[in-house]
This record gives structure tokens, sequence and C-alpha cells, in this order.
């Protein structure tokens, strides 16, 4: 009798704070967010991950007791990452990204596709204006000097292309498919590695763009977008090993 009645116990789903914990787990594990950083304000992540603030708070919470993230008071406070590899890192590394890398694939390729097309067509349809704004956010990239800074910059320089080619259902899909590969990140892997192996291919993309040639900058963009490729294939071999 007893066991019939454990056998018959539904399982319980995962609350909607800890899936985003997870996510946030995987966003620090793959590069999305570096030890010492500042996570976005709650407002923010609830914005960017389509939830509310309640369960933003409550995932927080759930980091900070796992010790992924310190919670500091005032004007300069806010949760910031103390670990980028804790004890369930590696397990919702698994889940959220190991056990479907077919699909992970599918989608990286489907991505370099879309993203030389993009940088293609900016390269035929850009205007003044549009350079103005590509090469002002390459600046920026290359005279940040923290990681937020640069992160931000990189975002930047990645919508004014997507602007550039003057198509916003095109820069939309742009969108759509960097928040597929992020678990929902508005933004890419990031850390001083990663930076570096960016910089020189911002800077030939910029100039192909700039300067109108369509089969260069279609070919730089699909080797770009393999950086976060790199990243998410890193964090998932050190989970499995």
């Amino acid at each position: 009798m007893t066991e019939d009645r454990e056998l018959s116990t539904p399982v319980q789903p995962v609350s909607a704070a800890k899936a985003v914990a997870d996510r946030l787990i995987a966003a620090i594990a793959v590069g999305d967010y570096s030890a010492g950083e500042r996570l976005p304000a709650e407002r923010d992540l609830a914005d960017m991950l389509a939830v509310s603030r309640v369960t933003v708070r409550a995932a927080l919470a759930d980091l900070r007791e796992a010790g992924y993230v310190e919670i500091r008071r005032g004007r300069t406070g806010g949760s910031f990452v103390r670990q980028d590899w804790g004890e369930r890192t590696a397990g919702v590394v698994r889940d959220l990204l190991g056990k479907d890398w077919d699909q992970l694939e599918e989608l990286f390729d489907l991505r370099r596709l879309i993203e030389s097309l993009v940088a293609r067509t900016a390269a035929e349809r850009h205007t003044l204006e549009d350079d103005a704004a590509i090469m002002g956010a390459l600046k920026r990239y290359e005279e940040a000097a923290d990681g937020v800074t640069a992160r931000s910059a990189d975002v930047e320089l990645h919508r004014g292309v997507a602007a550039a080619a003057h198509n916003p259902l095109l820069a939309d899909l742009s969108r759509q498919l960097l928040a597929q590969v992020s678990l929902g990140i508005s933004h890419e892997p990031f850390t001083p590695a990663l930076r570096e192996m960016a910089l020189p291919q911002h800077r030939a993309l910029v100039e192909a763009i700039t300067g109108s040639d369509p089969d260069t900058a279609a070919q730089i963009a699909g080797e770009h977008f393999r950086i976060t490729e790199h990243a998410l294939r890193h964090a998932v071999d050190k989970a499995s090993g």
C-alpha cells in the first residue's frame, strides 16, 4: 500500500525560479557573466528572460544560497557573481546544453547562415550614417577599459550591422537566434580571451561593410559567430569531462 502511494506520487515540475536560476548558472558557465561582475538589475533580467520580478528575485536568492552570487547593498550594490563554476554547474550545463547538442549544432549552422546574410546585406545597403554608427561602436569596443563596457560596445556594433541591412525582419531574426543560442541572454558570451579573438574579426567586418565588400563581409560574419559556439562547446566538454 505504501509502495502504491509512492509510485502514484506525481512528479513535481521544476519551479520557474529554479529554471531561471539554472539558466543563469549556465550563462555564467559559458562566459555571459564573469566572476566579480554585477548581474543586470532584477527588472532587466525579468524583461530579458520574460518572467516576473518575483521569479527573478527567488532565482537570485537560490543562487546566493548556492554560493554563485553575493548581494551587495547601497547605490553601487546588486547581485555580483562569486564563482563561474560551482557544485551545480556541470549538471545544469549537461541538462540545458548537452542533452540537445545536436539541435544546438543545427541552430549554430542556421545562425551562421543568417548572420552572413545580415553582413552581406549591410555591405550592400549601408549608408554614411550606418558607417558612423558601426565605426563608433568599434572604437568604443577597442578602447573599453573593462569587460562590461566592451560587451556593451559589442552589442552596439552587431545591432549597428543589423540596422545597416535595412530590413527589420532580418534584424529581428538575428536577435531571436541569439536568444535561442544564449538561453534568453541578450548578448554573446564574453571573456578576455574571447574579446581578443573577436577584436580582429570586428575590425575586418567593419572594414568589409563600410568598404562595400559583401562577399568578404559574409565570410567574416560566418566565422565570427563561431566564437559563441566555441564558448558553449567548451562548457559542455568541461561538464562532461
